[in-house]
């Protein structure tokens, strides 16, 4: 069977699940039911009914019932995604402990547990409990003893230049992202994009395929088509499919891989500085700056850098200079044509590509 690459299936997961070739996805995504167990309705301070997850595919018999459903298709994800491929689950106290403990049974590998702090939480009206600010997501390998894809720089990156934690404080959705009609809003645990796009920056490349088995108002394709992956979407509500496929329609995908591509150090060969000079993409007597142009230093031409009184590689004088360890590529930039300040880091991506180095 061919993958139906970039389409809504209309069905039950675990059935539509089983008809996919194995090994042939790169990354799950799921947001599967909470199984809340609510205990009636809930209801704010002036008695107005509060719109909380109340719907049928939200309720299981029993705990049971549920950590069947729960091995169930998640067992036909870790067939169908690759050797190198990983899962991403997102839930709420209800049901992410029980969600962990398939995980491991199955054989999944836990990379991460990541926190997604809701910066606009339902309060508790009741005032019983601490408000439920939070949902936890998994992130998970196929195996312990495989690779996997970890775009560590990209989300430095997005971090202003320092590390990502574990902890993502990001909006629901809300306004426009909101999809609602006649007023009701459409799904009731809608995720924001922005959820997703940190999701398949982190852990996907462009032309990766990427599976949603709860796919619901489609926020992992709408993500995934922004960014050049590829979706598979199954949903078994056919409102949210109908909504889906309107919503990701209107979206243009972007194919400039100039602006998708994201630089991985992980797992490539190593590249010596002084391979630019010899390529002849820098040359001796050039010039390097600092990302602020706060410090300068001269290329020789065995390839150390001449800083003030300091000589050395480029890793030892960056590393001088901030008092710390640092990563040469990531401090050193040079003018291009435009006299744009550019990590000399783009000059080695280029240099792998022209020279085919993976």
């Amino acid at each position: 069977m061919s993958l139906p690459l970039n389409q809504i299936i209309h069905g039950d997961c675990i059935e539509i699940l089983k008809t996919l070739p194995g090994k042939s996805v790169d990354l799950v995504f799921a947001d599967p039911p909470y199984n809340l167990q609510l205990q009636g309705e809930l209801t704010r301070p002036d008695q107005s009914i509060v719109d909380a997850v109340t719907d049928d595919w939200d309720q299981f018999k029993s705990f049971a019932e549920y950590d069947a459903f729960t091995r169930d298709w998640l067992r036909e994800c870790r067939r169908v995604l690759k050797d190198t491929g990983a899962i991403w689950v997102i839930g709420s106290y209800h049901n992410i402990f029980r969600v962990g403990t398939a995980l491991m049974d199955l054989g999944f590998w836990i990379l991460n547990d990541v926190i997604f702090e809701k910066i606009n939480p339902m309060p508790n009206f009741r005032g019983t409990r601490f408000t439920n600010a939070t949902e936890t997501l998994i992130w998970a390998m196929k195996s312990a003893d495989q690779k996997y894809t970890f775009n560590y720089p990209a989300m430095k990156h997005l971090n202003g230049d320092k590390q990502m934690r574990n902890t993502w404080k990001l909006h629901l959705c809300k306004g426009s992202e909101r999809i609602k009609i006649d007023g009701r809003k459409v799904h009731s645990t809608q995720k924001p994009e922005s959820l997703l796009y940190r999701v398949l920056m982190a852990s996907t490349n462009p032309g990766d395929i990427v599976l949603d088995p709860f796919f619901g108002t489609g926020t992992t394709g709408a993500v995934a088509k922004k960014l050049g992956r590829h979706y598979i979407g199954v949903e078994k509500e056919a409102v949210y499919v109908d909504v889906a496929r309107q919503r990701i329609e209107t979206i243009t995908a972007i194919d400039d891989p100039n602006v998708l591509d994201v630089p991985n150090r992980r797992g490539k060969k190593r590249v010596p500085f002084g391979r630019l000079l010899e390529a002849g993409y820098l040359e001796p007597g050039d010039c390097l700056y600092s990302k602020t142009q706060e410090h300068a230093a001269l290329i020789r031409a065995d390839s150390h850098l001449i800083c003030g009184q300091m000589t050395g590689s480029i890793h030892k004088i960056a590393s001088t200079i901030i008092g710390r360890n640092a990563n040469g590529w990531d401090y050193w930039h040079y003018l291009n044509e435009d006299s744009a300040l550019v990590p000399i880091d783009m000059l080695r991506n280029r240099y792998r590509q022209e020279f085919n180095i993976t």
